[in-house]
């Protein structure tokens, strides 16, 4: 297993160096070649996601809203709460400012890639149509480009792994209820969570997509307030040190000083700002290629539209959600004050600020963040293996899916997370590649259907 996260440590850093440039440049490229022209719509996304536009009539399966739940319950989980105190332990309060960035520029991406998962659905071999980088890069770019579309699918099936959040949904278990009742007994408390966890995920991921949707738009809505309330009533408890560390967020962004003597991120603000990145991609999934598949199953005829509604996505995610534990985690010092590292950190927050309850409250809501999106994950993975394999092997994927659920619940968060961070690179690479490519189709589109929304 050391051997292992060595590996997956090296590739993963050295992955995601090379593809900075590819997701934050190629992202910078999608907002200019579109003129920031949708971020003037964010009042008609949210129209369309209230279901004003909706018909049923349409091509798909889901609704916008269910869309865009299922999609944030694979993204509103443990990279929000888990991968931002990882963030801050390794590079500061500078690391938030980076996912700032990644999520601004990940609004463009996610608008580009929802867009073209409509607009170049393809058909499964049971004849169905299907969203998706893979789809987008067979049917928009041709058959010849087949080989970006495979190797996207291939990563996808370990990509889409719940491994990072069952591991962190584990460890919050363990320390917040098993730990302090004296309960806990090493792997094999391990063992009885990834049981338990396994059990509950079979039940509805066997359902398939209708049944994964329809308890994503449940759970979602209730714990993203719940969790919004929490952290304003800790920022309420230190309001006097908030104003000080959204300027240390600002400050420490380019300040190499954190770093120093850190072997693995170099002593240079460069290491940050991939940190940053890193954490921001992996909170939001921008240029993943992951949320396409959910938005490719949009119930509409316009695919603008579900561009429109995806663009939330990071917004909700990242600028909100993200910011939130970020700045739970500084007001209350507990980044300085403990050695602490992911959902433990964010733990330790919220027991500083809400004594007694604070803990219970955070492992209500990392419970059903962490549960939502082993739903989802395991949609993403059977699109993967349905366009490798034909539909009729797809729900093989979800045996493997929820055995892997055993092996998160019992290694180390250093594996998993690292594991996770190296085939996210690799998705994204097709993904950016071929939304690249296929952009002008989109900004035409865009033009098109904002001509056409004037007239109205």
């Amino acid at each position: 297993m050391e051997l292992l996260d060595k590996i997956f440590a090296s590739s993963s850093h050295y992955a995601w160096e090379g593809l900075l440039f590819l997701l934050i440049g190629g992202g910078l490229y999608l907002i200019f070649k579109i003129r920031f022209l949708p971020f003037r719509y964010l009042v008609h996304a949210i129209a369309i996601l209230r279901g004003r536009y909706d018909n049923e009539s349409d091509a798909g399966e889901i609704s916008h809203f269910q869309a865009l739940t299922t999609a944030l319950s694979a993204t509103v989980g443990m990279g929000n709460i888990a991968g931002v105190a990882v963030a801050i332990a390794i590079g500061g309060p500078g690391a938030v400012f980076w996912m700032w960035v990644s999520a601004v520029i990940g609004m463009s991406t996610k608008f580009f890639t929802a867009t073209l998962a409509v607009l170049f659905r393809g058909k499964d071999s049971n004849g169905e149509l299907q969203g998706g980088p893979m789809y987008f890069i067979t049917e928009g770019l041709g058959r010849k480009w087949k080989p970006l579309a495979v190797f996207f699918s291939v990563a996808g099936l370990v990509g889409a792994l719940p491994v990072f959040n069952v591991n962190q949904l584990t460890q919050a278990i363990n320390d917040i209820l098993l730990k302090p009742a004296g309960l806990y007994s090493g792997f094999n408390s391990n063992i009885v969570v990834g049981v338990a966890l396994a059990a509950l995920t079979a039940i509805v991921i066997l359902g398939g997509l209708s049944r994964i949707s329809k308890t994503a738009s449940r759970m979602v809505p209730a714990m993203v307030i719940l969790y919004f309330v929490l952290v304003l009533f800790i920022l309420g408890v230190h309001i006097d040190v908030v104003p000080k560390y959204l300027a240390l967020i600002f400050t420490d962004a380019f300040s190499a000083s954190f770093f120093e003597g850190d072997t693995f991120l170099g002593g240079i603000v460069g290491g940050l700002i991939v940190l940053g990145i890193r954490r921001g991609a992996f909170s939001n999934e921008a240029g993943i290629g992951t949320a396409p598949m959910a938005h490719g199953a949009a119930k509409t005829n316009e695919p603008i539209r579900e561009g429109l509604v995806a663009m939330l996505g990071p917004a909700i995610d990242t600028l909100i959600i993200c910011t939130l534990t970020a700045l739970a985690i500084l007001v209350t010092g507990v980044w300085q004050s403990t050695e602490a590292n992911g959902v433990s950190l964010t733990a330790n927050a919220f027991m500083e600020a809400i004594p007694v309850y604070g803990k219970y409250a955070l492992l209500l809501c990392i419970a059903v963040f962490s549960i939502s999106s082993l739903f989802s994950y395991s949609y993403y993975g059977t699109k993967c293996m349905s366009f490798l394999f034909g539909a009729k092997y797809k729900n093989y994927y979800n045996y493997i899916y929820i055995a892997s659920i055993l092996m998160g619940a019992t290694t180390s968060l250093s594996l998993m997370i690292n594991l996770i961070d190296t085939f996210f690179a690799f998705m994204a690479i097709p993904t950016m590649t071929a939304t690249i490519l296929l952009a002008p189709r989109v900004v035409k589109e865009a033009k098109l259907y904002f001509a056409k929304l004037k007239k109205t």
